[in-house]
Protein backbone atom coordinates (compact mmCIF):
# COMPACT_ATOMS: atom_id res chain seq x y z
CA UNK A 1 0.00 0.00 0.00
CA UNK A 2 1.07 3.38 -1.06
CA UNK A 3 1.32 6.61 0.79
CA UNK A 4 2.03 10.36 -0.43
CA UNK A 5 2.92 12.45 2.67
CA UNK A 6 3.12 16.38 2.79
CA UNK A 7 5.55 18.12 5.29
CA UNK A 8 5.46 21.44 5.94
CA UNK A 9 8.93 22.67 7.03
CA UNK A 10 9.41 23.99 10.71
CA UNK A 11 12.45 26.67 10.03
CA UNK A 12 12.28 28.41 12.94
CA UNK A 13 13.35 24.79 14.91
CA UNK A 14 16.26 24.21 12.95
CA UNK A 15 16.41 26.21 9.79
CA UNK A 16 16.20 24.62 6.04
CA UNK A 17 19.60 23.06 5.38
CA UNK A 18 18.94 19.73 4.72
CA UNK A 19 22.15 17.18 4.52
CA UNK A 20 22.39 15.80 0.59
CA UNK A 21 22.47 12.25 1.89
CA UNK A 22 19.30 12.29 3.83
CA UNK A 23 18.57 8.67 3.03
CA UNK A 24 19.60 7.40 6.36
CA UNK A 25 18.23 9.72 8.19
CA UNK A 26 15.24 9.53 6.80
CA UNK A 27 14.79 6.32 7.51
CA UNK A 28 15.44 6.70 11.08
CA UNK A 29 12.71 9.19 10.88
CA UNK A 30 10.33 6.39 9.85
CA UNK A 31 11.51 3.59 12.04
CA UNK A 32 11.22 5.98 14.66
CA UNK A 33 7.69 7.30 13.95
CA UNK A 34 6.78 3.15 14.39
CA UNK A 35 8.55 2.31 17.16
CA UNK A 36 6.22 5.58 18.95
CA UNK A 37 3.07 4.29 17.93
CA UNK A 38 3.73 0.22 17.54
CA UNK A 39 7.04 -0.86 19.67
CA UNK A 40 6.24 -4.35 18.11
CA UNK A 41 6.00 -3.77 14.56
CA UNK A 42 8.85 -1.39 14.54
CA UNK A 43 10.98 -4.34 15.98
CA UNK A 44 9.75 -6.56 13.97
CA UNK A 45 10.40 -5.12 10.45
CA UNK A 46 13.79 -3.61 11.94
CA UNK A 47 15.20 -6.79 12.87
CA UNK A 48 13.84 -9.78 11.47
CA UNK A 49 11.63 -8.21 8.34
CA UNK A 50 10.54 -10.95 6.35
CA UNK A 51 13.42 -13.69 6.74
CA UNK A 52 14.55 -15.34 3.96
CA UNK A 53 17.60 -17.22 5.85
CA UNK A 54 19.63 -16.66 8.52
CA UNK A 55 22.10 -14.37 6.26
CA UNK A 56 19.68 -12.17 4.62
CA UNK A 57 16.16 -10.96 5.44
CA UNK A 58 13.93 -8.42 3.64
CA UNK A 59 12.65 -5.47 5.43
CA UNK A 60 9.63 -4.83 2.50
CA UNK A 61 8.90 -1.13 1.99
CA UNK A 62 10.33 1.59 0.41
CA UNK A 63 10.53 5.50 -0.09
CA UNK A 64 10.92 8.29 -2.55
CA UNK A 65 13.35 10.58 -2.47
CA UNK A 66 12.25 14.07 -1.56
CA UNK A 67 10.32 16.18 -4.10
CA UNK A 68 11.62 19.28 -3.11
CA UNK A 69 10.17 22.12 -5.71
CA UNK A 70 12.12 25.12 -4.72
CA UNK A 71 15.58 24.14 -3.55
CA UNK A 72 19.38 25.48 -4.04
CA UNK A 73 22.43 23.06 -3.58
CA UNK A 74 25.73 24.25 -1.31
CA UNK A 75 28.49 21.53 -3.06
CA UNK A 76 30.95 22.66 -1.02
CA UNK A 77 28.82 21.83 2.25
CA UNK A 78 26.69 19.02 0.52
CA UNK A 79 23.75 20.69 1.74
CA UNK A 80 20.58 21.11 0.19
CA UNK A 81 18.65 24.22 0.96
CA UNK A 82 15.03 23.59 1.21
CA UNK A 83 13.32 27.12 -0.24
CA UNK A 84 9.74 26.11 -0.55
CA UNK A 85 7.42 25.61 2.56
CA UNK A 86 5.95 22.23 1.45
CA UNK A 87 8.02 18.97 0.48
CA UNK A 88 6.60 15.94 -0.39
CA UNK A 89 7.61 11.82 -0.29
CA UNK A 90 6.06 8.75 -1.41
CA UNK A 91 6.19 5.54 1.28
CA UNK A 92 5.29 2.03 -0.03
CA UNK A 93 4.76 -1.08 3.00
CA UNK A 94 4.04 -4.54 1.47
CA UNK A 95 3.40 -6.17 5.05
CA UNK A 96 -0.24 -6.86 5.16
CA UNK A 97 -0.13 -5.30 9.10
CA UNK A 98 0.26 -2.19 6.92
CA UNK A 99 -3.69 -0.80 6.79
CA UNK A 100 -4.64 2.33 5.70
CA UNK A 101 -5.41 3.12 9.21
CA UNK A 102 -2.54 2.36 10.77
CA UNK A 103 -0.69 4.43 8.72
CA UNK A 104 -2.26 7.52 8.32
CA UNK A 105 -3.25 7.23 12.00
CA UNK A 106 1.17 6.40 12.43
CA UNK A 107 2.01 9.75 9.99
CA UNK A 108 -0.59 12.20 10.92
CA UNK A 109 0.83 15.29 12.87
CA UNK A 110 3.40 13.85 13.74
CA UNK A 111 7.34 15.72 13.79
CA UNK A 112 9.89 14.75 11.76
CA UNK A 113 13.55 15.62 12.10
CA UNK A 114 16.31 15.18 9.22
CA UNK A 115 19.32 16.12 10.43
CA UNK A 116 23.57 15.42 10.64
CA UNK A 117 26.00 16.45 12.67
CA UNK A 118 25.98 19.48 10.65
CA UNK A 119 22.67 20.87 9.91
CA UNK A 120 19.33 19.74 9.80
CA UNK A 121 15.51 20.21 9.00
CA UNK A 122 12.13 20.14 10.55
CA UNK A 123 9.22 19.28 9.65
CA UNK A 124 5.33 18.34 10.17
CA UNK A 125 3.89 15.92 8.38
CA UNK A 126 0.58 18.22 7.24
CA UNK A 127 -1.35 15.69 4.96
CA UNK A 128 -1.20 11.40 4.37
CA UNK A 129 -2.98 10.25 1.33
CA UNK A 130 -4.00 7.00 0.02
CA UNK A 131 -2.33 6.17 -3.47
CA UNK A 132 -4.57 4.22 -5.73
CA UNK A 133 -3.70 0.57 -6.16
CA UNK A 134 -1.94 -0.26 -9.34
CA UNK A 135 -3.53 -1.70 -12.34
CA UNK A 136 -0.87 -4.37 -13.43
CA UNK A 137 -0.51 -5.87 -17.08
CA UNK A 138 2.78 -6.76 -19.38
CA UNK A 139 5.02 -3.83 -20.25
CA UNK A 140 4.89 -1.71 -17.69
CA UNK A 141 6.14 2.01 -18.26
CA UNK A 142 8.00 3.68 -14.94
CA UNK A 143 10.80 6.00 -13.86
CA UNK A 144 12.11 5.77 -11.02
CA UNK A 145 11.17 8.09 -7.63
CA UNK A 146 14.66 6.68 -6.27
CA UNK A 147 17.53 4.91 -7.41
CA UNK A 148 17.59 1.27 -8.28
CA UNK A 149 20.31 -0.58 -6.90
CA UNK A 150 21.60 -3.87 -7.89
CA UNK A 151 25.11 -5.12 -7.07
CA UNK A 152 27.45 -8.85 -7.90
CA UNK A 153 30.19 -9.69 -5.83
CA UNK A 154 33.34 -9.47 -7.99
CA UNK A 155 36.29 -11.96 -7.55
CA UNK A 156 38.06 -9.47 -5.13
CA UNK A 157 35.08 -10.25 -3.19
CA UNK A 158 34.26 -6.81 -3.38
CA UNK A 159 30.68 -5.32 -4.45
CA UNK A 160 30.28 -3.92 -8.37
CA UNK A 161 27.49 -1.63 -8.26
CA UNK A 162 25.76 -2.59 -11.61
CA UNK A 163 24.73 -0.18 -14.94
CA UNK A 164 21.34 -1.03 -16.09
CA UNK A 165 23.49 -1.29 -19.26
CA UNK A 166 24.88 -4.15 -17.94
CA UNK A 167 24.03 -7.99 -18.99
CA UNK A 168 23.61 -9.27 -15.42
CA UNK A 169 21.48 -6.65 -14.51
CA UNK A 170 18.18 -8.45 -15.81
CA UNK A 171 19.10 -11.46 -13.67
CA UNK A 172 19.62 -9.32 -10.57
CA UNK A 173 16.57 -7.59 -10.82
CA UNK A 174 14.72 -10.94 -11.38
CA UNK A 175 16.63 -13.00 -8.38
CA UNK A 176 15.28 -10.46 -6.05
CA UNK A 177 11.91 -10.17 -6.38
CA UNK A 178 12.10 -14.14 -6.76
CA UNK A 179 13.67 -14.25 -3.18
CA UNK A 180 10.71 -11.57 -1.70
CA UNK A 181 8.19 -13.77 -3.35
CA UNK A 182 9.40 -16.79 -1.33
CA UNK A 183 9.85 -15.01 1.78
CA UNK A 184 6.04 -13.81 1.47
CA UNK A 185 4.58 -16.86 0.66
CA UNK A 186 6.85 -19.71 1.81
CA UNK A 187 7.33 -21.40 -1.09
CA UNK A 188 8.90 -20.43 -4.30
CA UNK A 189 7.54 -18.81 -6.99
CA UNK A 190 5.63 -21.30 -9.38
CA UNK A 191 4.75 -19.71 -12.54
CA UNK A 192 7.10 -18.80 -15.49
CA UNK A 193 9.82 -16.23 -14.21
CA UNK A 194 10.71 -13.34 -16.11
CA UNK A 195 12.03 -9.65 -16.07
CA UNK A 196 12.70 -7.89 -19.44
CA UNK A 197 13.53 -4.65 -19.08
CA UNK A 198 13.91 -1.48 -21.57
CA UNK A 199 15.66 1.52 -21.28
CA UNK A 200 13.39 4.36 -21.86
CA UNK A 201 16.07 7.27 -20.90
CA UNK A 202 19.64 7.57 -20.58
CA UNK A 203 20.41 6.02 -16.86
CA UNK A 204 21.68 8.49 -14.31
CA UNK A 205 24.02 7.59 -11.91
CA UNK A 206 23.96 8.68 -7.95
CA UNK A 207 26.42 7.85 -5.34
CA UNK A 208 24.82 7.83 -2.44
CA UNK A 209 26.41 7.88 0.76
CA UNK A 210 25.32 6.35 4.73
CA UNK A 211 26.17 8.18 7.42
CA UNK A 212 28.15 10.49 5.99
CA UNK A 213 31.43 12.24 7.33
CA UNK A 214 31.29 9.19 10.29
CA UNK A 215 33.43 5.73 10.60
CA UNK A 216 30.57 3.93 9.60
CA UNK A 217 30.20 5.73 6.33
CA UNK A 218 29.13 3.58 3.54
CA UNK A 219 28.71 4.38 -0.47
CA UNK A 220 25.83 2.64 -2.29
CA UNK A 221 25.59 3.72 -6.19
CA UNK A 222 22.17 3.60 -7.48
CA UNK A 223 20.74 4.41 -11.19
CA UNK A 224 17.73 6.60 -11.98
CA UNK A 225 15.52 6.45 -15.18
CA UNK A 226 12.29 6.18 -17.21
CA UNK A 227 11.71 2.22 -18.52
CA UNK A 228 9.18 -0.06 -19.41
CA UNK A 229 9.55 -3.66 -17.41
CA UNK A 230 7.66 -6.94 -18.00
CA UNK A 231 7.26 -9.30 -15.21
CA UNK A 232 4.80 -11.83 -14.14
CA UNK A 233 1.82 -9.82 -12.29
CA UNK A 234 2.71 -10.96 -8.80
CA UNK A 235 6.17 -10.03 -9.33
CA UNK A 236 5.05 -6.69 -10.35
CA UNK A 237 3.06 -6.18 -7.18
CA UNK A 238 6.04 -6.80 -5.29
CA UNK A 239 8.55 -4.46 -7.46
CA UNK A 240 5.73 -1.77 -6.85
CA UNK A 241 5.45 -1.87 -3.31
CA UNK A 242 8.59 -2.90 -1.72
CA UNK A 243 10.85 -1.66 -4.54
CA UNK A 244 12.72 -2.81 -7.63
CA UNK A 245 16.65 -3.92 -7.06
CA UNK A 246 18.25 -3.87 -3.49
CA UNK A 247 18.14 -1.51 -0.34
CA UNK A 248 14.64 -0.63 -0.80
CA UNK A 249 14.15 0.07 2.66
CA UNK A 250 17.43 2.44 2.88
CA UNK A 251 15.41 4.64 0.24
CA UNK A 252 16.25 2.99 -2.88
CA UNK A 253 13.91 1.28 -5.90
CA UNK A 254 10.73 3.05 -5.40
CA UNK A 255 9.14 3.20 -8.97
CA UNK A 256 5.99 5.01 -9.99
Amino acid sequence: MRFKLTLQIQPDAMGRELPINYQYPLQAAIYKTLAQSDLDFSTWLHENGYQFSKEKKFKLFTFSNLIVPQYGINKERERLIVKSDLVTFYISFLPEKSTQKFIQGLFQQQTIQLSDYISGVQFVVREIQVMPPLVYHPDMVFKTLSPICVSCRNDHGRMDYLSPVDPRYELGLLTGLLARYNTIHGQPFSGEPYCHLHLLSEPKSTLVRIKAGTPNETRVRGYRYKFKIDLPDELMQIAYESGLGEKGSLGFGMIG
